[in-house]
Formats: structure tokens, sequence, C-alpha cells
């Protein structure tokens, strides 16, 4: 029986680039899919022009999926802990046309780029949009969801 394909997902709290990219590296991932409303960064290396040269020094691309970010109510319902408003947040921002191409055009990538990886900032992947997502494309797919982690700092 043949494996499932596989989406990968990351954040990078507390994790130095170089953490990032080695396991990025290390699982196999051929794109990274950039799914944070913001993409700019206090954090060296994860501003979206920073992280895209690091990535590409690897051989991984990188796309920016904007309209898959977090609205700013609920990225700070998630900062708070408040997961149960996050999710009814993401699910009315994922009704919204760019979010439904965005996811779209997401779920072709999973099936035809080889193994893709979802990025946010949240480290711990419960706390995150992005595991809304991953559970979206897991059944649409049919792929196996893998949550990375990085060593911190």
């Amino acid at each position: 029986m043949p494996r499932k394909p596989k989406l990968f997902t990351i954040g990078y709290e507390q994790t130095p680039p170089k953490a990032v990219l080695d396991e990025l590296e290390q699982a196999g991932v051929k794109l990274l899919v950039d799914v944070r409303a913001v993409t700019s960064s206090r954090r060296p290396g994860f501003s979206k022009n920073q992280l895209a040269a690091g990535l590409q020094e690897r051989g991984i691309a990188y796309l920016h999926l904007k309209g898959l970010g977090t609205p700013k109510e609920g990225r700070l319902a998630a900062r708070s802990g408040d997961i149960k408003t996050l999710q009814r947040i993401y699910a009315k921002h994922l009704k919204t046309p760019q979010a439904k191409e965005e996811m779209d055009e997401l779920a072709t990538l999973v099936s035809k780029a080889g193994p893709v990886c979802l990025l946010c900032y949240e480290r711990d992947h419960k706390n995150c949009h992005r595991t809304f997502i991953a559970e979206i494309i897991e059944d649409k797919q049919g792929v196996a969801v893998e949550n990375l982690v990085a060593p911190q700092l």
C-alpha cells in the first residue's frame, strides 16, 4: 500500500532561523508556504525576503499565501490563548474569496509540488491557525499531516 503524501507544518517562535531551515531540509520539504498575514518579523531571518533567501540556499521554494493568514483579531485571540475565538474568526475568514482561492491553490500544490510545509509564528501547532488549514487539506487531499518542531534558542 503506497504511503500518503505528507503536509508539514512548522512555527518559528523561539527558534533560530538555522534550526528551522535545518528541520525543513531534513524533512525533505520542497516548498515552504508562508501562511502569515504579515510577513515582516522582529525575529532576524524570518521576514519574507530574508526567509526566502535562506530557503533558496537550501533548494526550497517559497510562496506567501497572504489570504490564508489570520486576521488581526484572530492573532490577538491566539496570543491570549483563546483558541475557540481564533477558530470562530478563522472559519469566517476562510469564507472570503481570497482565502477560498488560496486554499484551492494550496491543495493543488500539496498534490503536485512535492513535500510542502506551512509556516507561521506560533511554535505549538495546536495554538495556530495553520492547524485548521492542515486539517482541511488533509481531508481534501488525503495527506498525512506532520508538525515539525525545530530546537529552541
